[in-house]
């Protein structure tokens, strides 16, 4: 099984694109975990060590995808 990490910071560009993940990723297929940063900070590391540079994205398998460019980490960190 695939496994998703959608990492996001609860802005509308944000919000949107989960929604649209939620409705297209066939969950008997991928394992996905929503992580917000608004809610969860401490999560923020991680993202950078696996490639993340902007939210929101997707990881699949450790492979990062940017979706729109809703913001960088660096301005997620001064949150």
């Amino acid at each position: 099984m695939t496994r998703a990490i959608f990492y996001h910071a609860g802005c509308p560009v944000c919000t949107d694109a989960e929604q649209m993940v939620l409705n297209y990723l066939d969950r008997s297929k991928v394992e996905l975990e929503i992580v917000n940063f608004a809610t969860d900070r401490s999560r923020i590391a991680e993202a950078e060590h696996l490639g993340v540079k902007s939210v929101p994205a997707l990881v699949l398998d450790g492979t990062v995808y940017h979706i729109n460019f809703g913001a960088g980490l660096d301005d997620v960190k001064k949150g």
